[in-house]
């Protein structure tokens, strides 16, 4: 099991995300935003106030809408160059 440690946004829907094993992950989620939770996130200024839970273990909007660590880790492309990221 995946947990998030920290998020930064690229450009679009893509996300930069560094996780618990130090694998730093470019994320587009774009194809994922369907359903009513995800509905707001389609509005690119509320995107970006993406955050990470460290209750949870992953990114998180002030709408309550997340996604699974495993499910970002699984999706994500490999980037190699370590980024700043926000926690």
């Amino acid at each position: 099991m995946h947990f998030v440690k920290g998020v930064a946004y690229q450009s679009g829907y893509k996300l930069l995300i560094t996780f618990e094993d130090g694998v730093q992950k470019s994320v587009d989620l774009e194809p994922h935003l369907e359903g009513e939770i995800f509905e707001p996130l389609k509005d690119i200024n509320y995107f970006k106030t993406v955050s990470v839970n460290s209750d949870l273990d992953t990114i998180v909007w002030n709408n309550n809408a997340d996604f699974s660590p495993d499910f970002l880790y699984e999706i994500g492309q490999v980037v190699e160059k370590k980024a700043v990221l926000k926690k």
